[in-house]
């Protein structure tokens, strides 16, 4: 076949492709961009340690800490809603904005430390009143 026979049928033959949507489906499951709810957050850092791609730094200071998030560095892979213990940190179900300038969607929240959480009172021994004959006595009735 000649080549310029060829070239003619594609041009004449119009187009052969589907434009694509201006934006793709999102299959269920996705995970798109972390969110943290400061309040929530204690300042343990288990998601700067579970975070293999370092998109997640905390920065440590007195009474308080700066939590910054850089979706350019970030998988996506969820180790890090993973390791929260209190729940502080979700995950979009949808595709991150198209941004054009490197860390135009990164994030950083300045954090209060709160104080851990008190600790369960032990369980009491016997009253001091009793024996623990007479203890012995009444549990074998």
């Amino acid at each position: 076949m000649n080549i310029l026979t060829m070239l003619f049928k594609n041009l004449m033959g119009g187009s052969r492709t589907l434009r694509f949507p201006a934006s793709p489906e999102v299959t269920k499951g996705y995970r798109g961009l972390v969110h943290i709810d400061p309040a929530l957050c204690t300042g343990c850092a288990m998601c700067k340690f579970r975070c293999s791609a370092n998109a997640i730094v905390i920065k440590p200071g007195k009474g308080e800490f700066v939590w910054s998030y850089d979706p350019g560095q970030c998988t996506y892979c969820g180790r890090c809603l993973e390791g929260c213990k209190t729940n502080a940190l979700t995950q979009d179900c949808e595709c991150p904005p198209i941004y054009l300038t490197e860390g135009e969607l990164r994030v950083s929240y300045t954090i209060t430390r709160k104080p851990p959480a008190p600790k369960a009172p032990k369980a009491e021994p016997a009253a001091a009143g009793q024996s623990e004959s007479a203890i012995a006595a009444g549990g074998a009735q």
